[in-house]
């Protein structure tokens, strides 16, 4: 659908996320004005093409999202309840027969992240490479969910089940074999079944051992230290099974738009189970699989999102008003700037985030 008028905030929003340091930005806006597409930067270093708006991307934890959905949806068909246990019915793992499905789904188990844990006091224990060179030298490595659960399940919990938050992939990945448990099925065929296919997200990839983004796609670039040297890898291709069922997914912005939109409007859950999700907890206000966010009465009201970064190159954003009519979908490619994604991607959410959602439609 072509640009219904210039939106010129919009463009103002994502050229800043470029002059940031980011190599390029895909958005997709909709909301009562129609649906604008629009991007900055480039699609390559060294080229003067832009970003394809209809490109794929690595979309990391977004994929949470569509996990915490399927699992909800067994919840709604009575194959499992929400303050089951885990071990119950994935008992080869000796877990914690505390450990409850609402628990990985809010991030409330204490299991160890197997990507790796950044401890309050400084402490780093590493998981399976995630980061630096050793993640680019073997980022093409094909990961069996077990064996990342077997890595974590070794290593201390961060607190007792329901002690506390502490973001971790490790939940989402027993989440998605918990999927498989209970369907009979592989992960990837029954979230085809229930979410892609009755979707139509034919751009959504989000398991298997697949390395390689379709045309067309943005390059995506990972600067990082080698020795004494710094080095600019073109990370474009990666394995997504490093972070099965937590971050290992491929998208478009625009099966991300129908995703959330579809969600938030009540389409792939029950009004009771949808409220259930967008329930905030912890420190960060995160619900079943959903950040909730609160942007003041005057200012556009509660978002609900889930953004993602793959481990090296690539970043996204999905965001939704509570009725799913107004949505901001991204994909965010980092170049060979000398930044810090951490750093500079929440005050570009934000820039977008109030672009889209604070200002509200203006008279075109």
């Amino acid at each position: 659908m072509q640009t219904i008028d210039p939106r010129p905030e919009l463009q103002q929003a994502i050229q800043e996320a470029v002059d940031a340091g980011f190599a390029g930005v895909q958005l997709r806006v909709h909301d009562e004005r129609g649906e604008w597409v629009g991007s900055a930067g480039v699609r390559e270093l060294g080229e003067s093409a832009e970003p394809p708006t209809d490109g794929r991307f690595w979309t990391g934890s977004v994929v949470k999202t569509f996990t915490a959905t399927a699992v909800l949806q067994l919840v709604a068909e009575g194959r499992i309840g929400l303050d089951d246990p885990v071990a119950d019915h994935l008992s080869e793992f000796g877990l914690d027969g505390r450990i409850t499905v609402r628990m990985l789904l809010q991030h409330t188990s204490g299991l160890f992240n197997y990507t790796g844990e950044y401890y309050e006091d400084g402490t780093i224990v590493l998981g399976v490479p995630a980061t630096g060179k050793e993640w680019v030298d073997t980022r093409l490595r094909s990961y069996r969910p077990q064996e990342l659960i077997a890595l974590a399940l070794s290593k201390p919990a961060r607190f007792e089940p329901g002690a506390g938050f502490s973001y971790s992939n490790t939940n989402y990945t027993l989440a998605a074999l918990l999927i498989e448990r209970l369907a009979g099925r592989p992960y990837g065929e029954e979230m085809q079944r229930r979410i892609l296919g009755p979707l139509g997200l034919r751009d959504t990839v989000l398991s298997g051992d697949v390395t390689d983004l379709p045309e067309p796609h943005a390059h995506g670039y990972y600067r990082y230290q080698d020795g004494e040297e710094w080095k600019v890898a073109d990370v474009s291709r990666q394995n997504l099974s490093l972070l099965f069922g937590a971050g290992g997914m491929y998208s478009t912005t625009r099966d991300l738009q129908t995703f959330v939109s579809a969600l938030n409007g009540g389409t792939l859950l029950p009004a009771p189970l949808l409220a259930e999700m967008r329930t905030p907890h912890g420190p960060l206000g995160y619900g079943l699989g959903l950040f909730v966010q609160d942007l003041g009465p005057d200012t556009g009201g509660t978002v609900y999102h889930h953004n993602g970064g793959a481990p090296g190159g690539y970043g996204a954003l999905m965001y939704s008003n509570p009725d799913g009519s107004r949505t901001l979908t991204a994909g965010v490619t980092t170049g060979d700037a000398e930044l810090n994604p951490a750093e500079v991607f929440p005050k570009v959410m934000d820039k977008l985030v109030k672009a889209v959602f604070q200002d509200g439609p203006k008279a075109s």
